[in-house]
């Protein structure tokens, strides 16, 4: 088992003045056994993050932190399994009026197939995943 880490946990860590780092820290201090992983999802939404700063003190601040974090972590890459899945939960989905974030149905997807959980701030949009294990932060 293992958790895979929202964006929206270290963009949280990020506005706090928390190094990529420290989270992960104190991630592994709540879940000493679990194996701590990202999405290449996560790194595209805090790119974007990054490319959308108010300044580029913030967004240079914004790519150590991405650097950082892609050097603490196993990044996990979206298999063709977990496209098919994310697919197929948002044909559902929409069949019933759902409508979620691409990213987050990629990254949930990938968590599924993992057999990890998602630590997220995320929460509302994650529970519209079935089956998946969600872990507020």
């Amino acid at each position: 088992m293992g958790l895979l880490i929202d964006s929206t946990v270290f963009i949280e860590a990020e506005r706090k003045g928390i190094t990529a780092k420290e989270a992960i820290a104190e991630i592994s201090k709540h879940f000493p056994e679990e194996e701590i992983a990202i999405s290449v999802i996560t790194l595209t939404e805090l790119a974007h993050g990054a490319a959308r700063a108010k300044t580029l003190t913030r967004g240079a601040e914004r790519r150590l932190f991405i650097q950082e974090l892609m050097m603490s972590v196993p990044l996990m890459q979206v298999t063709p399994a977990s496209a098919i899945r994310a697919g197929e939960i948002d044909g559902a989905n929409r069949a019933k009026g759902v409508h979620l974030a691409l990213s987050d149905l990629l990254i949930g997807a990938s968590a599924l197939d993992l057999g990890y959980k998602v630590v997220t701030a995320n929460v509302r949009h994650f529970r519209l995943i079935p089956g998946l294990e969600i872990i507020p932060f």
